[in-house]
């Protein structure tokens, strides 16, 4: 998407700038790029498949252990 932005008669190059930066903030071309920067590959179906078995499993034998008394619940790592 192309903004153009013309120079008015006596404009200052600060107001001009000012002009293009709240024109583009508007148009949402900042959003968009930051968006696509950002981006995920999409998982194939066999994966996603394959990680919700796994998150399945994993569920049960959590659920399972609290039963029998032996889960431990574990604190999350910390991150710097």
């Amino acid at each position: 998407m192309a903004l153009r932005i013309q120079n008015r008669e006596g404009e200052s190059p600060m107001s001009l700038l000012y002009r293009f930066t709240k024109k583009v903030q508007h148009s949402g071309v900042l959003k968009e790029a930051r968006s696509r920067r950002t981006r995920k590959r999409v998982m194939n179906k066999n994966k996603r498949r394959l990680s919700a078995l796994h998150r399945e499993t994993k569920a049960a034998e959590v659920e399972l252990s609290k039963k029998m008394g032996t889960y431990v619940e574990r604190k999350p790592a910390r991150r710097f």
